[in-house]
């Protein structure tokens, strides 16, 4: 009887483990079909000269109270940049539901204690998946950069003015290059000068490449001249550090997974050690010096991660 009970929280966390990558697999293939769809419709939409539909807004009520403040207008533009189809309302939302969940699985399947713990994580993911969504793409725009530089260096070798290139490339170019040039194009259709719509471009996508490239743009437009020689250089020099920066991100994969394991394996050892003696970590949190010792244990996993991933990170 005494081996059944103790069977009953590992039983407990398989079946979590176990509903977590369902829904994690049902969430995907519901973005995916999503997303065809409403491709699709855009399809047919643009086919018979229809505007394209809207997708319709969940939570709008805490999405106009959410803008009004700070918080609501930065976490906008950290999801503008991450080209993620979310407001900040849905976001919010998400991650408090995400935080409530995580907190009940915790302290149901470790120690009341876990539970806080557990949703400042999530509230560290979330924050986590963001950079990691907007640096993909920042990095996907960088590849397409080369791409985008010979486009201008023809159109305008053409004689086409700066504006038209710009369109002309937000049309031929995929994502998110495309998107965000289509950006910029509506800027400067409603008024907005060339300097601007480039620099908010290099805000929301920070990076040497782009900053290099905005500048000539921004220098052959003040100067009114033709700049097809430095962007077939420019070109040339985007391939080159677009392999560079490939082979630098190969030789460090090892280190960047070393940094994700580490913290992995403390979380397994604690685990563990609830599984050989059941009820150790709900005694050991129930004191202040064991409480102090898990949070101080976490802090240094999260210090060793911050360390290795700093180490590893080179800029080309």
């Amino acid at each position: 009887m005494t081996g059944g009970n103790a069977l009953l929280p590992v039983l407990a966390l398989v079946a979590t483990v176990l509903c977590g990558v369902l829904a994690v697999i049902g969430v995907r293939a519901y973005v995916s079909g999503r997303d065809r769809r409403q491709a699709i419709v855009d399809r047919l939409a643009d086919e018979h000269g229809l505007p394209p539909a809207a997708r319709r807004r969940r939570f709008p009520s805490v999405d106009r109270a959410l803008r009004g403040t700070r918080l609501g207008r930065h976490l906008e533009q950290r999801l503008t940049a991450t080209g993620l189809d979310l407001t900040p309302g849905e976001f919010l939302v998400a991650l408090l539901a995400a935080m409530a969940v995580l907190w009940l699985i915790a302290q149901a399947t470790l120690a009341p204690f876990f539970g806080p713990i557990a949703a400042l994580v999530a509230a560290w993911s979330a924050a986590a998946f963001l950079n990691w969504q907007r640096q993909k793409r920042i990095e996907k725009f960088i590849n397409q950069l080369p791409e985008l530089s010979r486009i201008l260096a023809n159109a305008t070798q053409a004689g086409l003015a700066l504006r038209t290139a710009l369109g002309m490339a937000a049309e031929e170019l995929e994502a998110p290059a495309g998107e965000e040039l289509a950006r910029v194009s509506d800027k400067l259709a409603v008024g907005h000068s060339v300097d601007e719509a480039l620099g908010e471009l290099a805000e929301r996508l920070p990076s040497r490449e782009l900053v290099v490239l905005v500048t000539t743009l921004v220098l052959a437009n003040r100067a009114g001249g033709t700049v097809v020689g430095s962007l077939r250089n420019l070109t040339k020099t985007l391939e080159e550090r677009k392999e560079t920066r490939r082979e630098v991100r190969t030789q460090l994969s090892q280190v960047v997974i070393t940094a994700y394991v580490v913290p992995l394996l403390g979380i397994g050892t604690l685990l563990l050690m609830n599984r050989i003696a059941p009820g150790a970590i709900d005694r050991m949190t129930s004191t202040f010096l064991g409480q102090a010792a898990v949070v101080t244990a976490f802090a240094l996993y999260a210090l060793g991660f911050w360390f290795i991933r700093r180490f590893s990170k080179i800029d080309v």
